[in-house]
């Protein structure tokens, strides 16, 4: 079954941020994952939710969506995401 990271960030820091952002697709792709929405503006609806930028990675299989959140190599990039955006982070399985 399908899995899905949706990643809502603000960039605190810009230039500090073009790394993780030139380096990070290598690391999603190792794990068979691929952008569905891709740094984009959202247009809020309904509620309270207003992300500044929106990100969802799809991957095969949950599995792979937790080995790429456990991928020891890019633990520095998610480290670098962590000190230059504020974000927010889930894994949701996607409909069979």
């Amino acid at each position: 079954m399908k899995a899905y990271l949706v990643l809502d960030l603000s960039v605190n820091d810009p230039a500090g941020f073009e790394r993780y952002i030139a380096e990070i697709p290598a690391f999603i792709a190792r794990h068979s994952g691929r952008y569905i929405v891709r740094g984009i503006e959202p247009t809020a609806i309904e509620g309270d939710w207003m992300p500044e930028r929106l990100v969802i990675i799809e991957f095969p299989e949950r599995a792979d969506a937790q080995a790429f959140l456990d991928d020891p190599d890019a633990q520095a990039l998610f480290k670098l995401r962590h000190a230059t955006t504020t974000s927010r982070l889930l894994l949701a399985d996607g409909c069979t």
